[in-house]
C-alpha cells in the first residue's frame, strides 16, 4: 500500500514541475517575442541633451500591459501611442516631455506618454516593463528625475 501511496505522489510531482515548467517555457518565449518586437536600445536613445533641465525626486514603481493594471487597450498609452521601454506614465508633466532617470538608466532618455490612476502623486512616476513579474519585481523606488524639456 506504501508502494502505491509513493507512487502516485511521484506522478503527482512530475506533474507538478511538468507544469512549472511549461509555464516557465510560455514565459520564456514571451520575453524573447518581446525582445524582438521591442527593439533594443539604440545610441540614439542616449543622445544627450542640453546640461538645463530641472531635477525633481519621484517615487519610481513599475506596471505592465494586464488588464488589472490598465484599461481596456492594455497596449496603447493614454497618448495613443504603443507602450515600450522608453516611455513612462506621470499624471503631471505634459506628454512628450522627456526626463531620464540617472540613478538607474544612465543618460537613457524616457518620454512621458501615458498617464497613471489619479490617485496617484504627481511626483510618481510608472515604468512600463514587458511583464507583471518584471513590474512587481522592480518593485517601488525613490530616485532624482532629470526633466529635459516639456
Amino acid at each position: 500500500m506504501n508502494t502505491l501511496k509513493n507512487i502516485k505522489n511521484n506522478i503527482m510531482t512530475v506533474k507538478k514541475l511538468s507544469l512549472t515548467g511549461s509555464i516557465f517555457a510560455g514565459i520564456f518565449v514571451c520575453v524573447c517575442i518581446l525582445g524582438i518586437s521591442f527593439p533594443q536600445t539604440t545610441s540614439a536613445d542616449y543622445a544627450k541633451i542640453a546640461d538645463n533641465f530641472k531635477t525633481i525626486t519621484v517615487k519610481l514603481s513599475a506596471y505592465s500591459s494586464n488588464s488589472d493594471q490598465t484599461d481596456d487597450t492594455p497596449f496603447i498609452t493614454a497618448s495613443g501611442k504603443h507602450v515600450s521601454s522608453d516611455i513612462v506614465a506621470n499624471n503631471m508633466l505634459p506628454f512628450g516631455t522627456k526626463i531620464r532617470i540617472p540613478e538607474l538608466y544612465g543618460d537613457k532618455i524616457f518620454t512621458v506618454g501615458d498617464r497613471m490612476n489619479k490617485n496617484k502623486s504627481n511626483y510618481h512616476i510608472d515604468l512600463w516593463m514587458p511583464s507583471k513579474p518584471m513590474a512587481l519585481n522592480f518593485g517601488i523606488k525613490t530616485a532624482k528625475v532629470e526633466i529635459l524639456e516639456d
